[in-house]
C-alpha cells in the first residue's frame, strides 16, 4: 500500500503543476488524472467512469479573482483511488470527492495566504538586490509549498484511509445511496449549466438548439452527435470563409474589368 500511495501521491502533484509550472495540458482535468489513477491501480475502466462522473460535475467551476473554486484534482485523485481500492461505484465515490474537494479549497486558501506573504519576502529581496532569493521564493517554495498540499493529504488518505472508507461506504443506507445517485445525475446537469451561461449568447444559442433536437428525435449516440458537431464546426470554420473569400476576390475581378472598359472608351 505504500508503493501506490506514493504513486498517486505523485501523480496528484504532478496533475498540479501542469496548470502552474509546466503550462497546461489539462492533466489536471478529472477525465484525465482519474484515467492516470486507473492505469497506476491497473483499473482504467474504473478510472474512466469515475473520471467522466467527475468531469460533468466540474464543468464550469473556474478560478475567478481571489474566488477558489472547489479543488476538483485533490477530490478526483483520491476519489478515484478510493473507488477502485475499495471495489465500489462512480457514485459511491462522488460522495468521496466532493467534501475532499471543499477541503482541498479550504487548504489552498490557507496556502494562498502564506504564499502572498512570501510575495512580499520576494519583493523585499529584490529592492535588496538579492534576485536570486527572490527567483527560490516564488520558483523553489512556492513550488514545494503546492507539492506539499497535494501530496500529503493524498499519501495520507491511501495509505491510512482505504480500509475505513470501504467500510463506512458498505455501512451507507440505502436510501442514502439512492439519494446520492440522483445527486449524481443532477450535478453533470448544473456543470453544463455553469458552462453554458459563460458561452452561451444569441449567436451560440442556435447551436445548442440543433444539438439538442438533433439528439432528441435523430437517434445519435453521443459519439455520432460529436462527429456531427465536428464537421459542422469544419464547415463553419473553413469551408465557408473560403467560399465567401473567393466570392469577394470575383466581385472585385468584375469591378476592376468594368473600370478598364471605361478607360478604354475614353
Amino acid at each position: 500500500m505504500f508503493l501506490k500511495a506514493l504513486i498517486i501521491g505523485l501523480i496528484s502533484v504532478f496533475a498540479m503543476l501542469d496548470s502552474r509550472l509546466l503550462g497546461r495540458s489539462n492533466f489536471e482535468r478529472p477525465l484525465i488524472v482519474s484515467t492516470l489513477v486507473g492505469i497506476a491501480l491497473g483499473d482504467i475502466t474504473k478510472g474512466l467512469m469515475v473520471g467522466a462522473t467527475l468531469e460533468l460535475m466540474s464543468m464550469g467551476l473556474v478560478n475567478i479573482g481571489a474566488a477558489v473554486a472547489t479543488d476538483m484534482v485533490l477530490g478526483s485523485v483520491i476519489a478515484t483511488a478510493f473507488a477502485i481500492l475499495s471495489n465500489t461505484t462512480a457514485q459511491a465515490a462522488l460522495t468521496i470527492a466532493l467534501p475532499i474537494a471543499v477541503l482541498g479549497q479550504l487548504i489552498g486558501i490557507v496556502l494562498r495566504m502564506v504564499l502572498s506573504s512570501l510575495s512580499h519576502a520576494a519583493e523585499h529581496a529584490i529592492d535588496n538586490g538579492k534576485f536570486k532569493t527572490a527567483l527560490h521564493y516564488h520558483i523553489f517554495w512556492g513550488t514545494l509549498l503546492y507539492s506539499l498540499m497535494y501530496f500529503i493529504p493524498t499519501f495520507i488518505a491511501i495509505y491510512f484511509g482505504t480500509g475505513v472508507v470501504s467500510d463506512l461506504v458498505t455501512q451507507i443506507p440505502t436510501w442514502l445511496t439512492d439519494g446520492l445517485t440522483l445527486a449524481s445525475k443532477i450535478l453533470p446537469a448544473f456543470g453544463f449549466a455553469l458552462l453554458m451561461s459563460t458561452m452561451l449568447s444569441k449567436k451560440t444559442v442556435i447551436y445548442l438548439l440543433l444539438g439538442f433536437f438533433v439528439t432528441a428525435y435523430g437517434g445519435l449516440s453521443v459519439t455520432g452527435v460529436a462527429i456531427f458537431a465536428v464537421i459542422l464546426a469544419f464547415i463553419l470554420n473553413e469551408v465557408l470563409p473560403k467560399t465567401h473569400g473567393n466570392d469577394d476576390s470575383g466581385h472585385e475581378q468584375d469591378h476592376s474589368d468594368d473600370s478598364d472598359d471605361d478607360l478604354e472608351e475614353l
